[in-house]
């Protein structure tokens, strides 16, 4: 790869970076979707060790440390993103139970084996693959441990083919609901809960806090190509989304290990 391909590269990395960092939430969601999720789970303590898998800046791990008693850890890739999610903890209160460190879901994770009661990820499972990330994360959870995870789905089994094709080439993982349940049986966890987030996750609490940011980074970098395309593509998915969510959408999934 040539220096110039790496300046490119490394330009889109610290653009998705400081766009993402803008918003409260990396991913489709909401407190209520948080908490209705962490409904299903039993048993947690203040001695319950929790970690969050691709936190992002922590929005819902934020959500989670102030509805439950344990320790929680946020791992994810981004540096900045561990940045605001240590900063948030410590305004509000959190610091002495909850901390971001950076990794990558891709590595061993930070954690012994069998030590986590649960294991979240919002949004972000897909960067390794639904039933890999499944399976590979089994080993830290104790045993009747749970995992949640929200993941893109399909809710019918025939769909137009624009939007086939998008989420086709953007996560080729995406499979429906029924498919997705089985996979989790298959993982070694007893499917607990499934449910579809509501359109208000997306619109809401995703799409509309993206507006000001498109304006503040497409003036910020006013004429640059990169910026005009990532936005742009943003764009397009929020549109494809409103004329297709009857399709898909995200969906929360609970198992517990056996």
């Amino acid at each position: 790869m040539s220096n110039e391909n790496k300046t490119i590269s490394q330009f889109e990395l610290n653009l998705i970076c400081e766009y993402f960092s803008n918003l409260e939430r990396q991913g489709p969601g909401s407190p209520e979707a948080t908490l209705k999720a962490l409904s299903f789970i039993d048993n947690l303590t203040s001695e319950s060790r929790i970690a969050d898998i691709g936190c992002g800046t922590g929005g819902q791990t934020m959500e989670l440390a102030q509805n439950t008693l344990g320790h929680i850890t946020g791992l994810d890739l981004f540096p900045d993103f561990i940045d605001l999610f240590n900063r948030n903890a410590y305004t509000l209160g959190l610091s002495h139970r909850v901390k971001g460190v950076v990794g990558s879901m891709e590595d061993a994770l930070p954690f012994e084996r069998e030590s986590l009661d649960l294991i979240w990820s919002e949004g972000a499972i897909y960067n390794i693959g639904f039933e890999q990330g499944l399976r590979r994360w089994r080993e830290y959870l104790k045993q009747g441990g749970y995992i949640a995870v929200t993941e893109a789905s399909w809710f019918t089994e025939q769909r137009p083919q624009e939007i086939h094709d998008f989420w086709m080439e953007a996560e080729p993982g995406i499979d429906t609901i029924p498919a997705k349940v089985a996979q989790i049986g298959h993982c070694g966890y007893v499917p607990v809960a499934t449910f579809i987030l509501p359109e208000n996750c997306w619109t809401e609490h995703y799409y509309a806090p993206q507006v000001g940011v498109r304006e503040m980074l497409l003036e910020k970098y006013a004429g640059n190509q990169a910026v005009i395309d990532f936005i742009s593509f943003g764009r397009q998915e929020e549109e494809l989304y409103h004329k297709y969510k009857a399709f898909y959408g995200y969906v929360f999934y609970i198992g517990k290990k056996i």
